[in-house]
């Protein structure tokens, strides 16, 4: 049976590969995601979860870094969740405070491997 690590940088191996998730920006104490790396097969899914503990903030966004490059995944804003069209993702869950949202990598494959990681911010009206 195949499995698929997922950690921090891309195997030697073709039929391994790797993703880590790190915490957010500023305020990063503040922002905890688990889990920090995990074994997956090929076609599955993987899911990473996230929570802060900011007052007022109610934006959690999901980033993938891979070969130096950041891509935007998506954001939960309060309990809806906006995944980039063809990201291959979903989010899930709530972004206030002490809530859990989740990101879901669906059909995990190859270039899957990548550092995941979440951002608390403040939505707010004003900010458009």
């Amino acid at each position: 049976m195949l499995y698929c690590m997922l950690l921090s940088a891309v195997s030697a191996f073709n039929h391994f590969w790797f993703m880590t998730f790190s915490t957010g920006l500023s305020l990063s104490d503040q922002v905890h995601q688990t889990p920090a790396d995990m074994f997956k097969q090929p076609g599955g899914e993987a899911k990473i979860s996230c929570f802060h503990t900011i007052p007022s903030y109610n934006r959690i966004l999901w980033y993938k870094q891979t070969n130096g490059e950041l891509q935007f995944l998506g954001y939960m804003n309060i309990n809806t969740g906006y995944p980039e069209n063809g990201a291959g993702v979903k989010i899930e869950g709530n972004a206030k405070k002490d809530q859990n949202c989740t990101l879901t990598i669906e059909g995990l494959k190859l270039n899957s491997s990548a550092v995941y990681f979440c951002a608390a911010s403040l939505h707010s009206a004003t900010y458009h």
